[in-house]
């Protein structure tokens, strides 16, 4: 996030676009809901009629995978009717004269043509975004899990630098995270092309500075493999070993065929994790690893703020934290590392070598956390960032960026859209959450349809059906809901049997390598 949560309670007009906060981010949607009921203005762009509908102003209910298409035709407007930002514009970014040419290709009426809503509801979109300052936007995997998940985060960003809502509070671009600590696995380098501290590998001085610190030589200076990559060099024989470590593949990737026969083709397999999982199945070796709240360390939440998290029970058996077995791995590899602790890791390497962290030490997080950046020890810690306008590459650069199709589209065979995403009563694959009698709130998954497809397919509520799509089929209970709108089918991927993920389709954004989770064709059939 480029703001604060903090920030949610001085906001004027939120713009939610891809997110069911209201049961993915239960806790945000709390702040953003009281800023509502004291007076803030809410646009939501969502296929479905999500619980967050009910607060907004403005209910925007495009189709999946038109988002680019929609933002273009707002910025349009802002562009066409002189609304935009222009002393911001023009004094705090570059690239607006091919912003402007793109955008002006996606007139109202051609982009409610793709996206299907109205123009004049593209027009209300944008003179509402206009008439308030600042506008906090916010998203989620709406609108990353697409093929073109990169393309639809710049054109956010496009949105908020033309509206002139960068750089100061309760505006940005605030993406909310979809897992615990996912923030804190990229901040600490968890990422192919970056060192911790969103340092590049492709740099020969942060490649020197690490290789000092590491005692090494020779590191590489070319991103690594990404997820899909890695998975589909097990097959190839490119990868000879897998390490994974508190993820559970085999039901979150997609398409589960795929998936197991690539775990399957590993030649050595190495999990980590809490419980047996669909993925240590596959496994060669086990480590059992202890939770989160088995020792101490840092958490990085989604606003850049590094927490404590205090150790409240000991591991069972013979559970050790995850740095403990990497650090026993690397000794019998002959590597003595120094650090023998969460706080040590964190003291005299971390907050040391990632210049956006140094401020950072366990004895300034005893209370709140602190966000980065915080260059030095009396840094208070960054709220907001790109203040003033004042952009980490100098100025803010626009993208103009065209709308495409999802990879696979309805048609006559499979005339049925999935998308997917996540329940309030359940995290993930259950890992966690199925031990913790949640089960007894939601015990299985439902495929969410319209009553006009229901009706017309004969199906009632509570039916079991079959979805099917060109990887595999589910069966499980129909569940008609005025959430969906006709042509849509809905689902999540929290119990094996009825996971999405044996329908998904296993396609990727081209730069970020983000599965297209929010769009594949599909058809129902009644048993």
């Amino acid at each position: 996030m480029t703001n604060s949560f903090g920030e949610f309670a001085k906001a004027k007009m939120f713009l939610v676009i891809g997110s069911n906060m209201t049961e993915a981010h239960p806790v945000a949607a709390t702040f953003l809901k009281n800023a509502i009921m004291n007076g803030a203005r809410l646009i939501l762009v969502d296929p479905r009629r999500q619980p967050l509908a009910e607060f907004a102003e403005l209910f925007v209910q495009i189709k999946v995978g038109s988002d680019i298409a929609f933002l273009n035709g707002v910025m349009n407007v802002l562009i066409a009717e002189d609304l935009y930002d222009r002393t911001f514009v023009e004094s705090c970014t570059t690239g607006f004269e091919d912003l402007k040419a793109k955008v002006m290709e996606y007139s109202p009426e051609r982009a409610a043509s793709i996206c299907g809503v109205s123009a004049d509801m593209i027009r209300d979109v944008a003179r509402k975004l206009a008439s308030v300052k600042p506008v906090m936007l916010c998203y989620t995997l709406g609108i990353t899990e697409h093929t073109c998940g990169k393309n639809n985060v710049m054109s956010t960003a496009n949105l908020q630098m033309l509206l002139g809502n960068m750089g100061m509070e309760s505006g940005g671009v605030n993406p909310l995270r979809g897992q615990n600590n996912v923030q804190g696995a990229c901040d600490m380098g968890a990422l192919p092309n970056v060192f911790p501290g969103y340092q590049q590998v492709a740099n020969p001085e942060a490649r020197a500075k690490f290789e000092k610190a590491w005692g090494v030589t020779n590191l590489p200076d070319k991103p690594g493999l990404m997820i899909p990559q890695m998975m589909e060099g097990l097959v190839s024989g490119k990868v000879k070993g897998f390490w994974i470590f508190g993820e559970n593949l085999a039901n979150t990737e997609p398409d589960i065929a795929k998936v197991e026969h690539e775990l399957a083709s590993a030649e050595f397999l190495v999990c980590n994790d809490i419980f047996p999982t669909e993925t240590t199945r596959f496994a060669h070796v086990v480590f059992p690893a202890a939770a989160w709240s088995e020792d101490d360390g840092t958490f990085d939440n989604s606003e850049r703020r590094v927490s404590r998290v205090r150790k409240v029970s000991d591991a069972p058996g013979q559970a050790k934290p995850n740095w403990w077995i990497f650090k026993e791995i690397a000794k019998r590899f002959g590597q003595d590392w120094a650090s023998d602790s969460g706080q040590e890791l964190w003291d005299n390497e971390v907050s040391v070598l990632a210049p956006a962290l140094v401020g950072i030490k366990y004895r300034r997080i005893e209370g709140d956390g602190l966000q980065w950046p915080c260059p030095n020890e009396e840094h208070p810690g960054t709220a907001f960032l790109h203040r003033d306008g004042k952009f980490t590459c100098g100025l803010g650069v626009f993208n103009a960026v065209d709308w495409t199709p999802p990879a696979e589209v309805a048609d006559a065979e499979y005339p049925l859209v999935l998308s997917t995403g996540r329940r309030l009563y359940h995290y993930h694959t259950r890992t966690q959450t199925g031990r913790s009698g949640l089960n007894y709130l939601l015990s299985e998954e439902t495929a969410d349809i319209s009553a006009e497809d229901a009706a017309a397919l004969g199906i009632r509520h509570g039916e079991v059906i079959r979805v099917k799509s060109r990887r595999g089929q589910v069966e499980v209970k129909a569940k008609v809901t005025d959430q969906v709108p006709k042509g849509m089918v809905w689902m999540a991927f929290h119990f094996r049997d009825g996971n999405a993920n044996w329908l998904t389709n296993a396609v990727f954004d081209p730069s970020t390598l983000t599965a297209e989770y929010k769009a594949c064709a599909v058809r129902i059939e009644k048993m």
